[in-house]
């Protein structure tokens, strides 16, 4: 598809034009990763933030939710299915990101500050191979924290006012995911036994792609 019809095609489906030709230019999911990685980071100075699609770009940051958004409307502009995967921690934050599929291999797309929880190559067998390779990096301070993902949710089942140009935050979104059905990966046996990260890993945590603003540090 030229670039001209992609832009189209993010107009019809709800971007404005400036909009639509950011995200036309993204042509493959690594291009995608790019884009997030260098988009500012969103640390919610005015409060909790579930922007759409067209918020985001207008406000140039994005967050987990946010970023997994702004990738899954450009996935679907490269003919793959919008979708979104939610992770369930414990005493930690959900993460979420925007799964596809090439050549039958599962990837991911991901928005984060930090060096874990970020792009996967599209080299899993199933979605729970995925989920699986974010296991030991999904933790806070010593503690391995991930317990469970989500079935993939498809966003094209919803109307673009929903999440692609809705001017308010987008809560509904944010609960749809967390309210599908989720896997467990370990039982509460497998958690209590779990070894706690070392020294290194926790180094690791101290190591952001933007500086964590000091008001944004003390509520972490």
């Amino acid at each position: 598809m030229s670039l001209a019809a992609r832009i189209r095609l993010a107009q019809k489906r709800g971007l404005s034009l400036a909009a639509a030709r950011t995200l036309a230019r993204l042509s493959t999911p690594k291009a995608i990763q790019d884009f997030l990685v260098d988009f500012p980071q969103n640390f919610e100075p005015e409060g909790d933030t579930a922007r759409s699609v067209e918020q985001t770009l207008q406000h140039r940051r994005a967050h987990c939710i946010e970023g997994a958004m702004v990738a899954a409307f450009a996935l679907w502009l490269q003919g793959h299915p919008p979708l979104l995967l939610d992770f369930s921690a414990h005493q930690d934050m959900d993460h979420v990101i925007a799964p596809f599929r090439v050549n039958g291999k599962w990837g991911a797309i991901s928005k984060t500050n930090y060096v874990c929880l970020r792009w996967r190559d599209p080299v899993y067998r199933s979605v729970r191979e995925l989920a699986m390779s974010y296991f030991h990096e999904y933790a806070k301070g010593p503690r391995k924290t991930l317990r469970s993902y989500s079935k993939p949710y498809d966003l094209s089942r919803l109307p673009p006012e929903k999440w692609v140009n809705n001017p308010k935050d987008c809560w509904e979104i944010a609960d749809l995911i967390t309210a599908a059905r989720h896997y467990e990966i370990v039982t509460d046996a497998e958690a209590k036994a779990l070894r706690h990260r070392d020294a290194v890993e926790l180094r690791s945590d101290k190591v952001t792609a933007f500086p964590i603003p000091k008001w944004k540090r003390q509520r972490l």
